[in-house]
């Protein structure tokens, strides 16, 4: 038996198998399955027969086409466990994105649930390499059958002296495409060393131990689940408890039932939480501290939540770049900073200049990153690659911020999101946080649009409270009180939603499009 190699995936399984076999790693929201360390150890091993049966061997890629499941959990860590590359593919994804990202991922072998099944094979139909297609159900109790072999998975892993096959730290781990607006997805190519140093870094910064659960209410074709929901419980001996999707309206119920002790989600679940009832102070008391990443929380719906559910809330921030978290506030809420994304996390973070050069701490620069959690480039892109890092190595974020003295970074907004109204640099998010304090605004999303006088001039897409009143008028005279005139948006625009990516982020990039595509509201007379 060869020795598995620290700094993997394969390490973190084996090992919390070793320290708590009968512990409870994985568990749906209905109490019907569950999954303990021992039990995931042994199904890793089954996933590894199943794939090798299926035509492919260790290094290759799989991509999942699959929702949220236990089984869709047990074939992505019993490929990383065996070696393989995994690729989630995002469901959100248009049908022309989905059909680029497997042809582009080189996929020997492609996992799909039964309702996407005929889609994905009609893609498998045009390419020009043979894929294997295997169907199974996300919830499914068991693996299935190996195709085209006699035998059971056990008969095939006894058969198999799989643990050779171990992989090793620098190994590919994870090809996870970005959800860019313009152009092809990238493929950002992740290591079992990046994925490993992340969940240590993720259980370290928020303290969790093996009594802690969380929901795991994210997709985990998105970086926050892979990496936080995950990966992260295999480091600390910790659990999460699955449903299908997210319900505002199921949410608290799923939360207390299963025993969670912290909850991670993106600022639009917790937006949607704000609309509906709040449980009994009584019935959370268990649940410690909300989690919140993917994309900035304004602080409004920061101190709502706190206020109306109370828990508190640790802001963080992270890329698919860096397997998700690289900033993360205190675990201590008396050093939580509101509005500031936190410290650097598990690396090191510093802001530059336009020559890249580092800027003075409250200076307004680009936002940079090094560390083992950093991705090693786009896949089959070294173009991208190239452009993505300083000449000494930092990963350029593409976001605009600062730090302040005590090391906490503040983002302001996105290099190529920045509003330049008559020669004046505006931060997008300034607009958007001044509108949510107007009681009549759900959402809001600040862009430039093009202006003959001023080059560009401020768009404000609103996307009103229900059984609110909200007028243009009401909307200009809150912002001119707020922000003076010159930050106060030119036009506002009444919207039924904003255009959002796979991972929730508002896409402001596509402001020319806000104008025409999206359904608008009348006005509130």
């Amino acid at each position: 038996m060869a020795e598995t190699p620290t700094g993997t995936v394969r390490a973190l399984i084996d090992q919390a198998a070793l320290r708590w076999p009968r512990a409870v790693y994985a568990c749906d929201v209905d109490g019907r399955q569950r999954i303990t360390f021992a039990e995931l150890r042994a199904q890793c091993l089954q996933v590894a027969a199943l794939l090798r049966s299926a035509g492919s061997a260790p290094g290759d890629t799989v991509s999942l086409v699959m929702p949220n499941g236990l089984q869709t959990l047990r074939l992505l860590l019993g490929a990383l466990h065996g070696g393989w590359c995994v690729n989630p593919v995002n469901l959100l994804s248009q049908p022309e994105q989905m059909r680029y990202v497997l042809d582009h991922a080189d996929a020997k072998v492609v996992c799909a649930s039964p309702e996407w099944a005929e889609r994905v094979q009609a893609v498998l139909n045009g390419l020009s390499r043979p894929v294997k297609l295997i169907v199974t159900e996300p919830d499914a109790p068991a693996l299935p059958a190996a195709p085209s072999q006699g035998g059971t998975l056990a008969d095939l892993v006894d058969a198999a002296d799989v643990t050779d096959a171990a992989p090793a730290p620098g190994d590919l781990a994870l090809l996870m495409y970005t959800s860019g607006t313009t152009g092809v997805p990238k493929g950002v190519m992740l290591t079992q060393a990046n994925l490993t140093a992340n969940a240590q870094a993720i259980s370290a910064e928020h303290a969790l131990v093996p009594g802690d659960r969380v929901l795991a209410v994210l997709p985990l074709y998105h970086i926050n689940a892979f990496a936080v929901t995950m990966l992260a419980p295999l480091a600390h001996g910790g659990s999460l408890a699955m449903p299908p999707k997210f319900s505002a309206g199921a949410f608290w119920q799923q939360a207390v039932d299963t025993g969670c002790t912290w909850i991670n989600v993106v600022p639009t679940m917790i937006s949607y939480l704000l609309e509906g009832e709040a449980p009994p102070r009584e019935r959370t008391q268990g649940i410690r501290f909300c989690r919140s990443a993917s994309s900035a929380l304004p602080p409004e719906h920061l101190r709502a939540f706190e206020q109306r559910f109370g828990i508190g809330v640790i802001e963080t921030m992270g890329l698919t770049e860096t397997v998700a978290p690289a900033f993360s506030n205190p675990l201590d809420a008396a050093q939580r900073k509101l509005g500031s994304v936190g410290r650097a996390s598990g690396g090191q973070a510093r802001v530059v200049d336009a020559a890249l050069q580092p800027v003075p701490d409250g200076t307004t620069g680009e936002i940079v990153i090094r560390g083992p959690h950093v991705m090693r480039g786009y896949y089959k892109n070294p173009h991208a690659t190239a452009e993505a890092f300083t000449p000494d190595g930092w990963l350029r974020t593409g976001d605009l911020g600062h730090r302040d003295a005590d090391g906490f970074f503040f983002v302001t907004g996105r290099i190529k999101e920045l509003i330049i109204k008559g020669g004046e640099n505006i931060a997008p998010r300034e607009i958007d946080e001044a509108l949510l304090q107007h009681p009549a605004v759900l959402e809001a999303a600040a862009v430039g649009i093009p202006d003959r006088h001023y080059g560009q001039e401020i768009l404000a897409c609103i996307v009103p409270r229900e059984g609110m009143d909200c007028t243009e008028a009401d909307l200009r005279a809150f912002c001119l009180e707020k922000l003076g005139r010159y930050k106060t948006p030119g036009v506002f625009r009444f919207v039924t939603e904003l255009p959002r990516g796979p991972s929730g982020k508002v896409q402001r990039v596509e402001a020319p499009a806000l104008r025409t595509t999206l359904r608008l509201v009348e006005p509130a007379p």
